[in-house]
């Protein structure tokens, strides 16, 4: 295998696919890169053995040939190259690197040891605004469960024209709290629902991020989805990730239809509220009270702890309905405010027993709740 590629290039095609291999380990393969030299170009490919990532890398290929190579060690070393033409030889079980004045060999495994990456699966497919898919997936996959007891709260739920929508629903909880996003989709599709692993969520929202930073000019993702397999192309790389098994929990029931008591607050007067009043909460519990007064108009937070003091502050609001109270935790109220773009947020609840909702003011796709700390 022989091909001359420019380090830019090298560079952002490694990017793309490094973001899941894995420290060596048991399976030493799975931090390696699959390289592949073909006539009509270089390809890369790395996988975890849930998800992989494919990239084309732009390259005159004078030889054809595959091996992999140690991702980390390859990207640490080519990013200190200095900018120039690069050409990667294989000879053996090494690679050789030679740049200008610089020459290195890098010591790889044999391309037939790494995994058989799934075939693709094009059964249902969606094609989607990049920007906002990336913007949805991340408003919501914070709040996916952080362990695997329950394997469907571990992921992202993907509603795809469901509830006679024409778009989809992202959501995630942890039984905690709950973030939901309707994305709209112009051209209508299949309905499906399926569990997307938070894995998956972060590198979409990752290469997403990545593709857009280096100029990418696709403005849509297109995205298959099967029983068992999503697929997502964008710009230069291609991602395919199993799906979870199971059924999504029908959350929908527990987002409250009416309130009791609603409550419009500046989003950076409510953070750093919360913020002062963490500083007073009972180690564990990291609960804070969130009281609506309706006849001055203001929303206090306050909290106590035994060995540090308390503390309340005001917030004037536009509120109307009941005043009403809540105990909540601090840093699920807080996590939710960091992802809303608005300047105003909308606080509504019905009472001290009951969740709460946050969502920004001016947008009705986007809903975060927050479930009461029990006394």
């Amino acid at each position: 295998m022989k091909f001359i590629c420019t380090k830019e290039n090298l560079i952002q095609a490694l990017q793309m696919v490094a973001g899941i291999t894995s420290k060596p380990g048991h399976l030493p393969i799975l931090s390696h890169i699959l390289v592949e030299a073909t006539e009509s170009g270089v390809t890369l490919i790395t996988t975890n053995l849930e998800m992989s990532v494919k990239t084309h890398l732009r390259a005159k290929v004078e030889q054809a040939g595959t091996f992999t190579i140690p991702g980390k060690m390859m990207t640490d070393y080519v990013n200190l190259l200095p900018d120039d033409q690069i050409e990667i030889t294989q000879t053996g079980n090494e690679l050789q690197i030679t740049s200008g004045h610089s020459s290195t060999k890098i010591k790889g495994i044999p391309a037939d040891e790494f995994p058989v990456i799934p075939e693709v699966i094009e059964h249902t497919g969606y094609v989607i605004p990049a920007e906002e898919l990336k913007n949805a997936l991340s408003k919501v996959v914070f709040a996916a469960a952080k362990n695997e007891i329950r394997p469907e709260l571990s992921g992202v739920y993907c509603g795809f024209f469901v509830r006679e929508k024409m778009g989809v629903y992202f959501a995630t909880t942890d039984s905690y709290r709950l973030a939901e996003y309707f994305l709209l989709v112009e051209k209508e599709g299949e309905s499906i629902e399926a569990i997307m692993p938070a894995k998956t969520a972060f590198e979409i929202v990752r290469l997403i991020g990545y593709s857009l930073s280096k100029g990418e000019k696709e403005s849509a993702v297109r995205l298959w989805v099967s029983e068992g397999q999503l697929v997502v192309r964008y710009g230069q790389y291609e991602l395919i990730s199993r799906m979870i098994d199971g059924v999504y929990p029908d959350y929908t029931q527990i987002i409250p239809q009416t309130f009791n008591t609603k409550a419009i607050v500046s989003a950076d007067m409510f953070s750093s509220s919360i913020k002062r009043a963490s500083l007073f909460v009972t180690g564990g519990v990291n609960a804070i009270s969130v009281s609506v007064d309706t006849v001055p108009n203001t929303l206090a937070i306050s909290s106590m702890g035994s060995q540090t003091g308390e503390h309340e502050s005001r917030i004037d609001v536009v509120a109307s309905g009941d005043t009403n109270s809540i105990l909540l935790n601090f840093r699920y109220v807080l996590e939710g405010i960091q992802h809303m773009d608005d300047e105003e947020l909308t606080f509504e609840m019905n009472s001290a027993d009951t969740p709460c909702i946050i969502r920004p003011k001016n947008s009705k796709t986007y809903l975060y709740i927050v479930m009461p700390v029990r006394k």
